[in-house]
């Protein structure tokens, strides 16, 4: 390996720290506590090291939840299947499990308070594969009429519901038994029958 590409390779590989580096200070900190210097201490590098990265802090966080939901979109089915029911159930069956598989990732994601104004565009399109699910859903008649996008943020916040709890609490803090092993399964058909055209899905 060359000079040249021994540096790129560093270059990425410092970003990358900075990158988690601040993931695990907001979440423990709260993003309004942490500066850039309590980043560049924590990875023990000065900071004007990280400034040769990022602009500002809003510029990292901006980074970082773009790179966040890219995994979670690369997580999700792309091309449905004919069935939107099937998709629907596809979509929050992977959607959990990422959250599951990246606990810490998922907190920054979606349990961490910030700016208002930090989202990604990855984040709008994770988003937008759920609503265009909801809405084949309608025009196939296999779910009721009615307002796509709020169908939409119900279904996503009983998924979100169920993978916060279990990522944040440990099975011996579950109301009188740890959960149940199909728990996940269970509020993702809730979810759906909720809005059925013709009653209960039958599988």
């Amino acid at each position: 390996m060359g000079i040249a590409e021994r540096r790129v390779r560093e270059r990425v590989e410092l970003r990358q720290r900075i990158l988690d580096a601040a993931r695990e200070l907001f979440m423990r900190e709260g993003y309004e506590r942490v500066t850039m210097r309590r980043i560049a201490e924590a990875i023990e590098y000065s900071p004007t090291a990280i400034y040769l990265h990022f602009e500002d802090k809003d510029d990292l966080v901006r980074a970082l939840c773009s790179f966040e939901f890219s995994r979670l979109l690369e997580a999700l089915p792309q091309q449905p299947p004919a069935d939107p029911i099937e998709g629907l159930r596809q979509l929050g069956l992977a959607y959990a499990r990422f959250g599951l598989a990246h606990p810490n990732h998922y907190r920054f994601m979606f349990m961490t308070p910030r700016e208002p104004h930090e989202h990604s565009d990855e984040g709008q399109r994770a988003f937008g594969l759920l609503l265009s699910a909801v809405e084949r859903a309608v025009q196939s008649g296999r779910f009721q009429d009615g307002d796509t996008l709020a169908m939409a943020q119900a279904l996503w916040s009983s998924i979100h519901g169920v993978i916060a709890l279990l990522i944040t609490y440990t099975p011996e803090q579950f109301p009188c038994h740890p959960p149940v092993q199909d728990l996940i399964e269970r509020v993702v058909e809730n979810g759906i029958n909720g809005f059925l055209a013709g009653g209960r899905e039958r599988r």
